[in-house]
């Protein structure tokens, strides 16, 4: 009798991985006796300047993950999908080249499903929903499909209006100027969604349009959030009140899925430099793998650091200068002395820096971030209020759910030009650290890790949303 199999496919990327890792590790908690089969998209090997290549996804260290998670959970395997070449003009930013390198990788996909299901029964295939293009090959071979929405629910409450909005007007989003007005979420200003679904006319209107009735026609949402942080949205979501009637799939919030932090070597040295700091005094500043500033914003934060007068630990990454340029030094940056002036109080870490870590530890007690989930998610889970700074995708989104609903964090504002000034950035960090302001987001975020915690313990929300999930897949 052969075995029964889950096939997780998640998209181009560490973070997206490691979730995926997540689940999979989750379900088995439920269910050892299932395997877990793993379908990973290999980053096309480009020389073109314009296009992320395997260096952009950090792919020797996502090389070590696999092996380390292979050698320690056997029930868990993973299987590479070939690599897809792309031409030498093909000119794609990170987060549209997962979405074509899915598409192009259907074929390779479709074979590898073949040859597992030679040797497991496979229940289920769970995608990534960056990766829903896959869906026309695997609704061929009469598969349940389920999607991972790595969001919360509140943006996905959102993204699934699409269909409905494309069918009640023909007006683009952009020409809205109005307030969405969604069952369990605060109002949501159209001018918060994603750049890519503003204009009805562009390629990547038709790509969110298609991945939200992907969606809508799936056999179950699996959610990485939890009650304690998105109950009116989940419960709102569940009951059907977002969709018009019978549009709305299956949902299962079994959140939060975050990697533990790891025990990585401390190169940079912001370990053992928060080990002397006192307790919730450090705030840190880390924005993504995509999170890059120019010289004058970058000034700007080193500013508004200095007039804060607060510790800081701060992840910096800067704009491109292309392939062959050399990356400058921090010195040339940063205002002039500012390494010098700050150095009791503050250290600068270059590109990278172990972001779980640091927020696990008792010295962080605030965050500036770009609001993406996992990043929200490891936040909340340790308790650290946080600062917005969105940049792409649903982060905007994300924005307006943490501040207006959940209340464990404050915005930024910019100017007209996209431009936060020192003054304005100044005033955040030290709000969010020495006010009133401030003791209230950390009593409501602390209140919230405790929430987490109880979603995954025995009789939690997640522990029942899963197991209901995992019922269906045995019975199928």
């Amino acid at each position: 009798m052969m075995k029964d199999s889950i096939v997780l496919y998640p998209a181009l990327g560490r973070g997206h991985l490691t979730s995926m890792v997540e689940l999979g590790k989750f379900i088995l908690t439920h269910n050892p006796s299932f395997s877990i089969k793993i379908l990973i998209l290999t980053p096309p090997n480009n020389n073109n300047q314009h296009t992320p290549s395997t260096t952009h996804f950090g792919c020797d260290a996502t090389t070590q993950y696999i092996a380390t998670v292979s050698a320690t959970i056997p029930a868990i395997t993973f299987h590479q999908i070939p690599t897809i070449s792309f031409p030498a003009s093909t000119t794609l930013p990170p987060h549209i080249l997962s979405l074509e390198l899915c598409r192009r990788s259907n074929q390779q996909v479709r074979h590898v499903l073949q040859s597992i299901s030679k040797t497991t029964n496979i229940k289920a295939i769970v995608m990534d929903f960056l990766n829903y293009s896959a869906t026309q090959i695997t609704i061929t071979l009469n598969i349940p499909i389920y999607f991972y929405y790595t969001s919360g629910a509140s943006t996905l409450a959102v993204f699934l209006q699409l269909p409905t909005i494309h069918e009640k007007t023909t007006k683009s989003i952009k020409d809205f100027q109005m307030h969405l007005q969604i069952p369990g979420l605060p109002k949501i200003p159209t001018t918060e969604l994603p750049t890519e679904v503003q204009d009805r006319a562009s390629q990547s209107y038709q790509v969110y349009l298609d991945l939200a009735t992907s969606m809508r026609d799936s056999d179950g949402v699996i959610i990485n959030t939890f009650d304690a942080i998105e109950g009116r949205a989940i419960q709102a979501l569940s009951a059907g009140l977002c969709l018009p009637e019978g549009t709305t799939p299956p949902m299962f919030c079994i959140g939060p899925l975050i990697s533990p932090p790891c025990e990585e070597e401390d190169k940079s040295g912001c370990l053992s430099w928060l080990d002397s700091q006192p307790s919730q005094s450090v705030v840190l500043l880390s924005f993504g793998s995509f999170g890059r500033f120019s010289r004058t914003q970058l000034k700007e934060i080193a500013i508004g650091l200095e007039k804060s007068e607060q510790r800081f630990l701060w992840v910096v990454r800067s704009e491109s200068c292309g392939m062959n340029s050399e990356e400058p030094s921090l010195d040339e940056l940063l205002p002039e002395g500012f390494l010098e002036r700050t150095k009791e109080k503050g250290i600068v870490v270059r590109n990278w820096a172990p972001q779980a870590a640091i927020l696990s530890h008792d010295s962080v007690g605030g965050f500036v971030t770009h609001c993406g989930w996992n990043s929200v998610l490891e936040a909340i889970c340790e308790g650290v209020p946080m600062v917005t700074w969105p940049l792409y995708a649903e982060q905007k989104l994300n924005r307006v759910i943490l501040v207006q609903e959940m209340k464990v964090a404050s915005a930024l504002n910019e100017s007209i030009d996209g431009l936060v000034s020192a003054t304005e950035f100044g005033d955040r960090v030290k709000e969010l650290i020495d006010s009133e302001k401030g003791k209230e987001i950390r009593q409501r975020i602390f209140n919230m890790k405790i929430g987490a915690v109880e979603a995954r313990a025995k009789g939690g929300s997640s522990q029942v949303a899963l197991n209901r999930l995992v019922q269906l897949w045995e019975e199928c």
